[in-house]
């Protein structure tokens, strides 16, 4: 690109960006506003495709730098403003009318969503599992038949494939969060497995005097079904060992999730904090982001069966119910109050230094 003399219109590619929304087929208004709002879905697509393999770059190197972490940070905060900026897209979409889009509807055929292969991407990507998609899915079997059609679909195959095959977003993540150092305790060192089983179950402790101390205080009140509201506390309580020693054995990656959010304050486990709050963050735009899809649908096309056959709007609600950074908010329900958590041991190793203080 150096020496070249660029015009705005060469740089973007503007002659062939424009003659890309099918005015030679005669469409309406209505349907150029469609497929240009759809096209515009697609080209962020592609910008959350490359961010969030950056992200996944990053974490999942043997030893992350730590000068990587806010530019993984900046990488995520930039991919939540496009899912917020596409959940707003759909109003643009709702100038549609129901009558408006039925004018052009039966010329899509079996065209749908359901086939953007960058959306199955991005989704393979950050880590979402056949298991928790709806009906347990295989998400790129439609891809494997659509790769019989022609060597351009084919390549499109491979891609997804290629994308499976690698370590997920989730995966490095959790990996990455596993390494924490945890009471002062470093990863894989001689005495780190006793020191997290001690993390671990002095905060069980802690949570489980927690909800006896709520239950007290409800009787205190005078509360009805309080055996109800024990049995509830006791429920939780459980739920709280089955996470943190999932079959009978501690989970380090939970265990240091939780010793981030118990200890977020510390200095050393400010960026990391950053981090997972930047994942939740991502999620939570995209729940919002599949939640608008389907108000939307549901406005325009009311509860008809999908172009490509599925439910409609039942299906894209469902799929607002997709998590795939489970553990990042389900941590979030087994947290104690700061002056019942454990005491941290050696604090200094998580405080500021310099190099006159080495």
């Amino acid at each position: 690109m150096s020496g070249e003399n660029w015009t705005y219109g060469n740089y973007l590619q503007l002659d062939d960006l424009l003659k890309l929304q099918g005015e030679d087929r005669g469409i309406s208004s209505d349907e150029m506003h469609f497929i240009i709002v759809h096209q515009t879905f697609e080209l962020w697509f592609k910008q959350i495709i490359r961010e969030l393999a950056e992200v996944r770059n990053i974490l999942s190197q043997e030893q992350v730098p730590e000068k990587d972490i806010p530019r993984a940070v900046e990488r995520l905060g930039r991919t939540t403003e496009i899912f917020k900026l596409m959940a707003t897209q759909w109003s643009v979409m709702e100038t549609l009318t129901p009558q408006g889009f039925l004018s052009f509807r039966d010329g899509l055929g079996s065209a749908s969503g359901f086939e953007s292969f960058q959306m199955r991407k991005f989704e393979i990507l950050l880590g979402l599992k056949n298991e928790d998609r709806l009906f347990g899915m295989d998400p790129i079997d439609t891809f494997r038949k659509l790769a019989e059609n022609s060597e351009k679909d084919a390549l499109i195959l491979q891609d997804l494939e290629d994308a499976l095959a690698k370590p997920s977003l989730e995966e490095s993540l959790m990996k990455w969060i596993s390494r924490t150092p945890i009471m002062g305790s470093i990863y894989g060192s001689e005495k780190d497995s006793e020191s997290v089983e001690n993390y671990v179950n002095e905060h069980l402790l802690a949570h489980k005097s927690m909800g006896e101390d709520a239950a007290k205080r409800m009787s205190s009140y005078g509360t009805s079904d309080l055996d109800k509201a024990v049995k509830r506390f006791n429920s939780a309580h459980e739920s709280a060992i089955s996470f943190l020693i999932p079959e009978g054995k501690i989970s380090r990656a939970r265990a240091s999730l939780l010793f981030i959010e118990s200890y977020r304050e510390l200095p050393l486990l400010a960026w990391p904090r950053k981090l997972i709050d930047a994942i939740v963050e991502l999620e939570e735009s995209m729940v919002k982001w599949r939640h608008s899809h389907a108000r939307m649908v549901e406005r325009i096309m009311g509860r008809r069966i999908g172009t490509g056959g599925t439910s409609g709007v039942d299906y894209l609600d469902k799929t607002s119910q997709y998590r795939v950074f489970k553990d990042l908010w389900a941590v979030r329900t087994i947290l104690v109050k700061s002056n019942n958590r454990p005491e941290l041991i050696n604090p200094d190793f998580y405080g500021f230094y310099s190099e006159k203080d080495v």
